[in-house]
């Protein structure tokens, strides 16, 4: 898999890795050709005694490793440039891969997971292309050529190499197939740091009002010690690697002057060689080592590639179809914002039973129909389904008359306004979030909406009215306020149709009665579906539909409901006074 990714998101940087291998190949040149140089110094010019000769060799020698040096900066440059960008779109091609994944999807991998894979597991992917570029390019070339021109100043010293570079292979292969499980081990434990961190950001009060502050610390404090014990156990073998690389680097090197001056004394070695001899060995055991720190490196990135692709080959389990229908124009059938369920059933993956079992009705355009039941009914899943969030596993959901797998998600989406159980607020201002659905929409369109849904008093209250910050999740404002402010913003959209899912729970019930009935106004021609628990939320609703147990077990209006269904008596009489329910 890092293969396969390398080669698909390096190919639109493959001209800057062009030039990283041009410039890497001249620095690796001149580094092989120094050694040669500095012998002819040694044995033609300090031997005999010519400063001319060493001035001028010695000039030689300055200006080739100026040259050596802009070399390395530039294919630094390059590599850098190339490994950013490679990120770049890693990145990117992630987050579009994630945003059009299902709910299923998301919740298989957890938000925590994915956010690590698309900041930790791109980085390390991306270090790796970086330390390539810089490191890797050379070391072929500087091993290479540092054997073929050790040979050439003495071939009878080339038994050390041909000893010294497979220890030193020996020697860090073992220390590299001992880290692979290690850092794949990490990368989850990472997932799980994120996702205990992530629990105590999102449920904060939760700790804070059941005095749980020191639990919480202890399960932070567990799994970041997981994470600094693994890597503690991965950083002393590659720690480790080092000191076995400098052991044979060092004892290469006295074994080559051990034997080299028993040459020279018998006179079949010059001085000069021995030392140009010496300098290509070190050449060749630092190009080892710059390739044993690219392997220490290659197993983790190698992990990181494999969780990256497991999301990139991920594909959504609701797909756009491959000839999407699109709404009919004719006037004799139904509206667009007309919703049908015709015997849908729903059951999530693995699960013993069905959430939803033969669900049917209809939510005319112009009217609003409304859902009620109790906990564990069905009423969220009931409400993926609608925009298609999830897909159903039997039965059909139309809309407009067509079923919306035939649709294209982007338009089923665009005539929809849903207005979820959480409300959650973009970081930003009050006016970026109203025009997140339409984005074209006038000032005047804006307060019409905030007006519609309550929230127009304390906006304008706010400082700088639309342009008043809003925090990520909107927690600078209380919870009906955001649900307020939720609703003002899908009725900005002006869709066809309009799904509320426990989207009045916060409002008091003044508040809840004003909205509802500033809705019937805004509202008119669009069909509402209204997903409650308040009885008062919904009494109105020219349609109810009882959920229990994933069924419909009653349906008509209120009046109607309180004569012919026991479950909507026992939660009308459970929520309002015996008056209230007369």
């Amino acid at each position: 898999m890092l293969w396969k990714l390398l080669v698909r998101y390096l190919r639109p940087q493959r001209r800057l890795l062009i030039a990283v291998v041009v410039f890497q190949l001249a620095q690796s040149i001149a580094s092989l050709y120094l050694p040669t140089l500095n012998a002819d110094i040694i044995d033609l010019g300090v031997a005999r005694g010519d400063t001319g000769y060493i001035l001028r060799v010695g000039s030689l020698m300055l200006f080739i490793t100026l040259l050596q040096i802009a070399c390395a900066v530039t294919a630094v440059y390059f590599g850098a440039k190339a490994a950013m960008g490679m990120g770049r779109d890693l990145r990117g091609a992630i987050f579009t891969r994630v945003g059009g994944f299902s709910e299923q999807e998301v919740t298989r991998f957890g938000p925590a997971s994915l956010i690590t894979r698309s900041t930790n597991d791109v980085q390390q992917v991306q270090q790796l292309v970086l330390m390539s570029a810089t490191l890797m390019v050379a070391a072929p070339m500087l091993s290479i050529g540092g054997v073929v021109m050790a040979v050439r100043q003495d071939a009878q010293l080339s038994w050390l190499i041909a000893v010294s570079v497979p220890v030193l292979l020996a020697g860090v292969g073992v220390i590299i197939s001992r880290m692979v499980p290690l850092f794949r081990l990490m990368q989850l434990r990472i997932d799980a740091v994120n996702r205990v961190l992530r629990e105590q950001l999102a449920g904060i009060r939760v700790v804070r009002a059941f005095v749980r502050e020191d639990l919480e610390t202890e399960r932070f404090a567990g799994a970041n010690e997981d994470v600094t014990d693994t890597a503690l156990r991965a950083g002393r073998l590659m720690a480790l690697a080092f000191p076995v690389v400098m052991l044979v680097l060092n004892v290469s090197s006295v074994a080559v002057i051990w034997f080299g001056s028993f040459r020279i004394e018998d006179g079949s070695m010059q001085v000069g060689t021995l030392v140009a001899f010496l300098s290509y060995l070190l050449q060749i055991l630092m190009s080892v080592m710059m390739a044993t720190f690219m392997a220490v490196m290659i197993p983790r990135a190698a992990v990181s590639a494999d969780r990256i692709g497991e999301v990139l080959e991920t594909e959504s389990s609701v797909r756009p179809p491959a000839r999407p229908v699109y709404f009919g124009d004719s006037s004799g059938g139904p509206a667009r914002g007309e919703l049908e369920m015709r015997d849908v059933g729903f059951a999530y993956p693995g699960a013993e039973r069905p959430v939803l079992s033969g669900v049917s009705f209809t939510a005319a355009a112009g009217r609003t129909t409304a859902v009620i039941g109790s906990t564990g009914s069905g009423k969220t899943t009931l409400v993926n389904l609608m925009p298609r969030l999830f897909d159903a596993t039997s039965g059909a959901v139309l809309m407009g008359g067509v079923d919306v797998r035939e649709l294209h998600p982007d338009l089923l989406w665009g005539h929809i306004g849903l207005v979820p159980q959480r409300p959650y607020l973009f970081s930003g201002t009050v006016r970026s979030n109203l025009l997140y659905g339409k984005p074209d929409a006038t000032e005047e369109e804006l307060w019409h909406a905030l007006a519609t849904a309550q929230a127009e008093d304390f906006v304008r209250e706010m400082e700088g009215g639309l342009d008043a910050p809003v925090s990520q999740g909107g927690t600078n404002v209380s919870g009906g306020q955001r649900q307020r402010l939720a609703i003002a913003r899908a009725l900005v959209k002006r869709p066809e149709l309009y799904i509320f899912d426990d989207s009045f729970s916060s409002l008091d019930t003044a508040t809840d009665a004003r909205l509802r009935q500033a809705l019937r106004r805004d509202t008119a021609g669009a069909t509402l579906v209204i997903i409650a628990q308040r009885v008062s939320s919904i009494v109105d609703a020219d349609q109810i539909l009882v959920l229990d147990g994933g069924r419909i077990v009653g349906r008509g209006t209120h009046s109607e409901l309180l004569e012919t269904s026991e479950t909507y008596r026992e939660i009308v009489s459970s929520q309002l006074a015996a008056e209230e329910a007369a």
